[in-house]
């Protein structure tokens, strides 16, 4: 039966664990050079509505060293849903390929993908949800913490695509989630009700910077105005000025308190520069393990473990 990795929660908790272990071995893997090659002869089509240097490399790089071949089509190659059918495009490119990734606007696009194609089909990135981000950034957090047990992660910003997967992980594995973020721009409330109703985790969303980090293993943001947004920056630039991390909000915590980013990072803005380039930023590792949650992702819902 095809699997697809839409949403975290396409993956159950033993799932989502077994993942990350499996991205430890194959980093591993590909770190000593070891000859693992899951997709020889195997064909990955990257679909990019929305362009990305990170998804496409990490992709890209990751699919290659494990044997395969990715292709990447911009948005100047493929009108998805708009010069062609998305069910059109996921019937043809199944043909062709043996597995798709697309980085879309529009999230029912992915899941028409999905419908209609026959082969596995991967969410590089919704304006809805961005689930293979989070399961980088949770492997990267259990790599510098050695346990996921006892963690309050706290998102400031935008109540976004980043927030609704950490919430679906929030509805899988069990640890404290805090959104803090300007009035208006908080998180979809179907995915906040996911999380309540599965009943693991707890879940808060307030708008005081100061009392929503307090005690926060993770301080996480992104910026303020995505893709697609950005004629509304200067407006946001006003609104979230108070939700910038800096080094007074992390020394605020009253932990040992790492910080993330998704990247690309607007430093002077969501950011300051000493919180990008402080020992307590994993910004990068995260940023590596995009490839290697990916990998094993793809090498799961392929059936090649």
């Amino acid at each position: 039966m095809k699997r697809d990795f839409l949403h975290i929660t396409d993956f159950t908790a033993d799932e989502i664990w077994e993942t990350l272990e499996l991205a430890k071995e194959i980093k591993a893997k590909l770190k000593s050079r070891e000859k693992y090659k899951p997709f020889q002869d195997h064909s990955l089509a990257m679909i990019f509505a929305k362009p990305s240097a990170r998804t496409r490399v990490s992709f890209e790089t990751g699919f290659f060293r494990l044997g395969g071949h990715a292709l990447y089509l911009g948005p100047s190659d493929i009108g998805i849903g708009k010069r062609e059918a998305v069910k059109d495009i996921a019937r043809v490119f199944s043909g062709y390929n043996d597995m798709i990734m697309a980085r879309l606007f529009d999230h029912q696009h992915i899941l028409e993908l999905a419908e209609f194609s026959s082969v596995p089909v991967v969410n590089g990135l919704t304006d809805y949800n961005h689930p293979c981000q989070i399961m980088a950034d949770i492997l990267t957090v259990y790599e510098h913490r050695g346990t996921l047990d006892d963690m309050k992660i706290v998102y400031v910003g935008d109540g976004n695509n980043i927030v609704h997967s950490w919430l679906h992980l929030a509805a899988r594995i069990p640890f404290h989630f805090t959104c803090v973020c300007p009035e208006g721009f908080e998180p979809d409330e179907s995915a906040v009700k996911l999380v309540e109703d599965a009943g693991i985790s707890t879940v808060e969303i307030t708008h005081d910077p100061k009392g929503g980090v307090s005690g926060a293993n993770v301080i996480y943001t992104d910026v303020w105005a995505s893709m697609g947004q950005k004629e509304e920056a200067e407006v946001r630039e006003k609104i979230f000025a108070d939700f910038q991390v800096n080094s007074a909000m992390m020394a605020s915590t009253g932990k040992e308190t790492l910080f993330m980013h998704c990247l690309p990072a607007e430093r002077g803005r969501e950011v300051t520069d000493a919180v990008m380039e402080a020992p307590n930023s994993i910004v990068f590792d995260e940023a590596e393990n995009r490839m290697h949650a990916q990998n094993a992702i793809m090498v799961k819902i392929a059936g090649k473990m």
